[in-house]
C-alpha cells in the first residue's frame, strides 16, 4: 500500500499546530472545589497572572462533588478536587478518584503528617474549646476530656455528631486512647448537652454567648471570623466568651485540614501539577491565613492577620491526617451508640 508523501514544509506546520494545540491545553485548569470563599477569589486570580492558565470552577458541597466525579468516570473533565475536611479527602482516594502525585516541592514544603501519596493539606483549623466567662472557669475546660465531666452537666452545646469536624475528633480520640475510652467520653459528653445538637460552629459560639450552654466545641476559622468581624452583636459575642486550646499537656489541640489533589482522569496534568505547587508557596499560604483565617501548613511562612496572632502559639496534634479516615467510621458507630445524634 502506498501512502501519499508529506511535504517537509507542511510537515513541520503540523508539528507546530499540534505542539500549540497540547500547550494551549495545558493553558487552562478544571477545578472542582468545596471551598466557598470569596477570599479565594485572589487565589486563583494570582495563579492565572503567574502562569497564565485560566481556571474553570465548579463549586459544590463535598459529598457531591465526590459523587459527580465518580458519575464522570473517565470522561471527567476535573483536574483538581479541593476540599475541607482529611476524612472527605481519604474519601476520594478510597474511592480510586485521584493520582498519585510526585513533586519536590509538594514534599519538602508540606510535613509527612499532613499529606498522603495522592493527597495535600494546604491549610489547617483547630478545635478549640469555646466556653462563657460568667459561669465557667477556663480552667475547668482544659482539656477535650473535660467536656464529659460531671461538673459541666447541662452546659455543653455542640453541632451533630455525624459532622466530619466532630467524627474527625473522636477518630483523633480513637488512635491515641482506643474505643472504649473514646465511647466513655461520647457518653459523659452526651449526658452533659444543655439541648440537642443542632446548628453549625458559629450558632455554638453565639449560644454560649447568649447563656444557652457554658462550653462548645469551635473551630478556628470560625472563631477568628467573628473576631474580625464588624458588626456590633458580633463583638458583643466576643466579649462574653473565652477560648482554651486543648489538651496542651497531652497530645496537642485537634486539627482538621482543607487540601486536595490531582484527580486520576485529570486531562490537564501539567497544569493541575503547577496549581498544587502553587498552593504551598509562602504567597499562597498568605492568602490561606490573612483571607480565610486558616494557618498554613508551611513553616516559617509570615502571616499578617489580627485574630490568628490573638489566638496566639499553640501545641498542635500531630497524628497522621490518615489516620482521622482510618477511623471515621468507627467514631460514627461510637457517637450513634452514645446517643450523640
Amino acid at each position: 500500500m502506498r501512502f501519499p508523501l508529506v511535504h517537509p514544509s507542511l510537515a513541520l506546520c503540523l508539528c507546530v499546530a499540534l505542539a500549540g494545540s497540547v500547550l494551549a491545553e495545558e493553558k487552562e485548569l478544571n477545578l472542582y472545589s468545596a471551598r466557598h470563599y470569596q477570599t479565594d477569589e485572589a487565589l486563583y486570580s494570582t495563579f492565572t497572572r503567574q502562569t497564565g492558565i485560566k481556571i474553570n470552577r465548579i463549586e459544590g458541597k463535598e459529598d457531591e462533588l465526590l459523587e459527580r466525579i465518580k458519575n464522570e468516570g473517565a470522561n471527567s473533565p476535573a483536574d483538581i478536587l479541593l476540599t475541607v475536611d482529611a476524612a472527605r479527602l481519604a474519601a476520594a482516594h478510597e474511592l480510586g478518584l485521584l493520582a498519585p502525585v510526585k513533586s519536590k516541592r509538594l514534599e519538602s514544603r508540606i510535613p509527612a503528617n499532613l499529606r498522603a501519596d495522592d493527597w495535600f493539606s494546604f491549610s489547617t483549623r483547630a478545635r478549640v474549646i469555646v466556653y462563657a466567662k460568667d459561669s465557667v472557669k477556663a480552667e475547668d475546660v482544659q482539656n477535650y476530656a473535660d467536656l464529659a465531666d460531671p461538673k459541666l452537666k447541662g452546659k455543653v452545646c455542640t453541632r451533630s455528631g455525624s459532622h466530619p469536624y466532630n467524627l474527625s475528633l473522636m477518630a483523633s480520640i480513637i488512635a491515641h486512647q482506643g474505643e472504649a475510652r473514646a465511647e466513655e467520653w461520647a457518653k459523659g459528653v452526651v449526658a452533659n448537652f444543655a439541648r440537642a445538637p443542632k446548628g453549625g460552629d458559629t450558632d455554638q459560639i453565639k449560644a454560649v454567648a447568649a447563656g444557652e450552654c457554658g462550653v462548645t466545641l469551635a473551630n478556628t476559622y470560625y472563631v477568628a471570623r467573628l473576631m474580625r468581624s464588624d458588626k456590633a452583636e458580633d463583638k458583643k459575642v466576643m466579649e462574653k466568651v473565652g477560648v482554651v486550646w486543648p489538651d496542651q499537656k497531652g497530645y496537642g489541640t485537634h486539627i482538621n485540614v482543607s487540601g486536595g489533589g490531582m484527580l486520576k482522569h485529570a486531562p490537564h496534568k501539567q497544569a493541575a501539577l503547577q496549581f498544587l505547587d502553587y498552593l504551598a508557596s509562602d504567597e499562597a499560604q498568605r492568602y490561606f491565613a490573612d483571607g480565610n483565617n486558616e494557618w498554613p501548613v508551611v513553616a516559617g511562612v509570615k502571616v499578617s492577620n489580627p485574630a490568628l496572632e490573638t489566638l496566639g502559639k499553640f501545641k498542635a496534634d500531630t497524628l497522621p491526617v490518615g489516620s482521622l479516615a482510618m477511623y471515621r467510621a468507627k467514631a460514627q458507630v461510637i457517637f450513634d451508640r452514645a446517643g450523640y445524634r
